[in-house]
């Protein structure tokens, strides 16, 4: 069951994070950044793999955006 809420918050956080990817959007990142650690928290808890590897995706070009644009851009 934590799997599928870890894989739920991935795929409510893919969208926005690739629409953060556009120029001079990178500052969406910070509104996007709680909902992968909060997957990426259950899906730890969880035996399956695949939601936390979902998040940690996400979480991660989230993060690597944000050091692209300095965290604003």
């Amino acid at each position: 069951m934590l799997n599928l809420l870890s894989l739920a918050f991935g795929l409510v956080a893919v969208m926005p994070v690739l629409f953060a990817l556009l120029p001079l959007l990178g500052w969406a990142n910070w509104f996007i950044l709680p909902l992968p650690v909060i997957g990426l928290i259950l899906g730890t808890l969880s035996r399956h793999r695949s939601g936390r590897t979902l998040n940690l995706v996400v979480l991660l070009v989230a993060v690597g955006r944000l050091m692209l644009g300095h965290g604003l851009f």
